[in-house]
């Protein structure tokens, strides 16, 4: 009836089996303050800091929303709703009613022949999207030109800019002539959700080229868990060495 062969770490039953479970803990515990430590103290101390576009946004978004925006804040409006269009992650909901807003402001800022030019230049450039079968195809990059070449310069945008690379893409021929009300109301509840994020002083500082908390969630914490790895190793060999059972 010897039960002997009966093994658990949480409840050893002799003197190196204990010293291995308290080791392991130890270890663990370090890991786990390590890892999540870190992450709440970061999110103890971040605060939400805005994109400076969305500050601009909010400059002008009454102008705007009233019908009273200038040329001005008119350009300024489509920079900021282009910011947010040429990310990544946006839902088909908001792209659209930032597409309506972008098309709706610079058709408004251009003149009675760029608004001809505009919009036959739009027409034919959603035409060659259309009949593209892919994206190299000569006829839909000289469509993408040539309203690329109208929109930037109505804009005010530099041809190298990242922007003016993305906003043939968004302009949209059904929303040359107003903006909806909808997406108004869609434009101003998505903005500060691209635009806001949570910043302290540990996301700002820089280290090894890398931002502090991406070196040490990405970095510092492989290097730790090989680090722990190692000290166990190191602390089973010197205890066996003392326990007189070491190869």
């Amino acid at each position: 009836m010897n039960k002997d062969y009966h093994i658990s770490f949480f409840r050893p039953t002799t003197e190196r089996a204990k010293h291995n479970r308290n080791m392991v803990l130890w270890l663990i515990g370090i890991w786990a303050i390590a890892i999540f430590g870190f992450h709440i103290l970061l999110r103890v101390i971040e605060k939400p800091v805005p994109e400076p576009q969305l500050i601009a946004f909010n400059e002008v978004w009454n102008d705007v929303k009233e019908g009273n925006a200038d040329a001005s804040s008119l350009t300024t409006f489509a920079n900021s709703a282009l910011h947010v269009a040429g990310k990544v992650f946006i839902s088909t909901e908001h792209r659209a009613a930032l597409d309506n807003g972008i098309t709706w402001a610079t058709f408004q800022l251009a003149d009675s022949a760029q608004q001809v030019a505009l919009t036959s230049a739009l027409l034919d450039f959603e035409k060659a999207e259309s009949e593209a079968n892919a994206v190299t195809d000569a006829d839909y990059l000289s469509a993408k030109r040539k309203l690329g070449g109208l929109a930037t310069s109505i804009l005010g945008l530099q041809p190298t800019e990242v922007l003016a690379k993305i906003l043939p893409l968004e302009l949209r021929s059904s929303s040359i002539e107003a903006i909806t009300a909808e997406n108004m109301e869609i434009i101003e509840t998505c903005m500060p959700l691209y635009t806001i994020h949570n910043r302290s002083f540990l996301t700002d500082t820089t280290f090894l080229g890398f931002p502090f908390h991406y070196f040490y969630s990405a970095v510092f914490l492989l290097i730790l868990f090989i680090g722990l790895c190692w000290a166990y190793c190191l602390r089973v060999d010197q205890y066996n060495k003392k326990m007189g059972i070491a190869e």
